[in-house]
């Protein structure tokens, strides 16, 4: 079925669990060719969990009162049963990876750029990844979302290497 990958069960779906986050937060790691092979699987199965859903909001309106006391409307969106079913699954099955502050960047405007954002992975998943993939499915190309290229025989053990990324 897969590769055992010398390790017991929790610890292999450790790693992997991690490697897929680090492939879907950086677009492209590099690791052995078996655990490329692994990491590939997980990875297209989870993104089209997200392709498929990522278009799926429901519309309300909130009647919200300010500090005078009038009444106005918000409209919000939350997310329908599929993408609430394949959010829970990306949550499952990933690290939640929080962002990084810059060198540049002060307290104040990272925490300005970062207040709305729980789950950022998840998040970039959603808004950037199945995007950008769903134009590929309405193509009549579903499928293939990774590339792995073989590196070579590390040095030391001689393990075959592999980058694998996202294309």
């Amino acid at each position: 079925m897969g590769y055992k990958l010398g390790r017991s069960t929790d610890q292999r779906m450790a790693m992997l669990r991690n490697q897929v986050s680090q492939l879907f937060w950086y677009g492209k790691i590099k690791t052995t060719y078996a655990r490329a092979k692994s990491v590939s699987k997980i990875a297209e199965k989870l993104l089209t969990a997200a392709i498929n859903s990522h278009n799926d909001v429901v519309k309300i309106e909130l009647v919200k009162i300010d500090a005078k006391g009038k009444e106005y409307k918000v409209e919000h969106y939350n997310d329908g049963p599929k993408k609430l079913a394949a959010r829970r699954k990306l949550m499952a099955n990933l690290y939640d990876l929080q962002e990084q502050k810059t060198e540049s960047e002060s307290k104040t405007a990272f925490k300005a750029r970062t207040k709305d954002i729980k789950h950022p992975l998840i998040e970039k998943i959603f808004n950037e990844l199945a995007p950008k993939y769903s134009q590929r499915v309405s193509d009549g190309q579903a499928g293939g979302y990774t590339r792995i290229m073989k590196m070579g025989p590390r040095r030391g053990d001689a393990a075959e290497e592999a980058i694998i990324e996202l294309i």
